[in-house]
């Protein structure tokens, strides 16, 4: 089974989450951190990886809500 993602990227002028996939986000956000707890709840909802993107497409944090080995590998 596919890792679940949710992407949290600057998105035509304001702020959107995009799961991994998509290539268009369901709601813009004005503000980046609007669209960071919005994308936060939805990944823990989905219990998948959110990953939040700078404004140049970098990564700039990743978290994740399930699905985790425990103890990790390596």
């Amino acid at each position: 089974m596919a890792k679940q993602e949710i992407h949290t990227v600057h998105h035509e002028g304001g702020w959107g989450n995009l799961p991994a996939g998509k290539s268009k986000v369901a709601k813009l956000y004005p503000t980046k951190s609007e669209a960071v707890a919005a994308g936060r709840e939805t990944a823990i909802k989905q219990k998948a990886e959110h990953v939040i993107h700078n404004l140049d497409g970098t990564i700039s944090e990743s978290n994740s809500y399930g699905n985790d080995p425990y103890p990790p590998k390596g």
